[in-house]
């Protein structure tokens, strides 16, 4: 792992850009994955205000597949990650909506949908920049406490406090769907670079679990500590918990100008 510890959740964010940019402007055609939720949501709006203001690459080839869907909500309803995504960065990207795919949750092909997810990624020649957040209880995607660390695309049932978590985006608890499809943390592993992006002092404990803990299925985001090419960028508050902050602040002081991030 590069542990990036920074101040500010903007520095994130204009960092997290930087290295999506970076990406693009090297490989026209990459293919991103998606992470939704609120910590991606400052660095994708960096990234749509550089598009808007005319300083950044085209997007015309990218293609984009979301780490997870909502099972259960219609098709088109604004809360669908597919639907978020369109919203939060890709629309605003110029990113044609074909060319952005997500675990389908359609009743009657649950059962093969996350086969056919993964065979997905693998025509798309898998996914070069995989962009995460992290929860409140150290899962990835929706990968909970328990998960399988060489788990694939899968339905997965969402525990209470991750509900809880996400019921800033719905009326009421009871309006968060229950299950998702998501992609597993084997999955997640099979990118060629992950971006790990966390912010605030509530994912601290998490944050530090998953970088100076055990790897432990415990902490699902652990299995990250596996990867040859993950970047992790946290402000001041997702920072607090590291024993070793320090030693991240001043190996990145020092990194060379000419040193790619992953």
């Amino acid at each position: 792992m590069e542990v990036v510890p920074l101040d500010t959740g903007e520095d994130v964010a204009r960092l997290a850009a930087d290295i999506v940019e970076s990406l693009v402007r090297r490989t026209p055609a990459a293919v991103l994955g998606l992470a939704t939720g609120s910590s991606p949501v400052p660095a994708y709006r960096e990234l749509a205000r550089r598009h808007s203001a005319g300083a950044a690459p085209s997007y015309d080839a990218v293609r984009c597949f979301t780490l997870d869907e909502y099972i259960g909500l219609p098709v088109g309803h604004p809360q669908t990650y597919r639907e978020t995504i369109f919203c939060e960065l890709t629309d605003a990207l110029g990113i044609a909506r074909e060319q952005v795919a997500s675990p389908d949750p359609e009743p009657a092909g649950l059962p093969q949908a996350g086969e056919r997810y993964e065979a997905a990624i693998r025509s798309a020649g898998g996914i070069d920049l995989q962009v995460v957040g992290i929860g409140t209880d150290g899962h990835l995607a929706f990968n909970e406490p328990g998960s399988s660390l060489s788990s694939s695309t899968r339905l997965k049932t969402l525990t209470e406090q991750t509900r809880r978590d996400n019921t800033r985006f719905f009326d009421k608890l009871d309006d968060v769907p229950r299950h998702v499809l998501t992609q597993g943390l084997g999955t997640i592993l099979q990118a060629r670079h992950v971006l790990l992006v966390a912010t605030g002092q509530t994912k601290a404990s998490a944050v530090a679990s998953a970088v100076e803990g055990a790897l432990s299925a415990s902490c699902p985001a652990s299995v990250l500590q596996l990867h040859p090419r993950c970047t992790v960028l946290l402000d001041t508050g997702a920072a607090a918990g590291l024993a070793r902050a320090d030693h991240y602040r001043e190996v990145h002081a020092a990194k060379p100008s000419w040193q790619a991030y992953g």
